[in-house]
């Protein structure tokens, strides 16, 4: 019977609650070791997650602090490109200014050279007629000196007759071409 008794002593008991002496020595063991660990592991966890946040805090502002300076360069170099771009735009005009000025002025002394040139170029036309028109006049004359020589059978060497008779030949020449114009 006694073992009819631990049988049924035994199904009496629940096997999910744990008799009373387990339980106590359970929650000193429990209450030990929580401590411990709350004296001991719980500063150096709470000095790790600490460091941790402060880290993240520190790369977050870092993070902040680094786009804040990377917008002010852009800022720059957006405001020197616009600059720049402002620069070669007045460069650009006033080299356009240049060359047409440049073009003016080479226009201008093309044409003051030409006129030079022309009014020379009449000059030495001028000169050029004058002294053919001399030196046709010495031959014509020379020449009708001595035709009239022989035709009139005497010799017209005298100067001053022969003087006479060339300037009254060519005039009549002058005068039939001026006519015939």
């Amino acid at each position: 019977m006694s073992q009819l008794l631990i049988a049924a002593a035994a199904e009496s008991e629940n096997p999910l609650v744990p008799p009373i002496p387990e339980l106590v020595i359970g929650l000193i063991a429990f209450v030990i070791v929580f401590g411990f660990l709350a004296w001991k592991l719980l500063p150096n966890i709470n000095k790790v997650l600490e460091q941790r946040r402060e880290a993240i805090e520190g790369g977050i502002e870092k993070a902040e602090a680094a786009q804040t300076e990377a917008q002010s360069v852009l800022e720059q170099y957006k405001a020197q490109l616009a600059e720049a771009r402002h620069e070669a735009a007045r460069l650009r005009q006033e080299a356009q200014e240049q060359g047409a000025s440049l073009i003016a002025e080479m226009r201008a002394e093309g044409q003051r050279q030409r006129e030079e040139i022309v009014a020379a170029g009449h000059t030495q036309i001028e000169a050029d007629r004058k002294a053919a028109s001399s030196a046709l006049r010495q031959d014509v004359g020379k020449l009708a000196t001595e035709l009239a020589g022989k035709l009139v059978g005497e010799s017209l060497e005298d100067h001053a007759r022969q003087s006479r008779v060339i300037d009254r030949f060519l005039d009549e020449l002058d005068e039939k071409a001026e006519a015939a114009r």
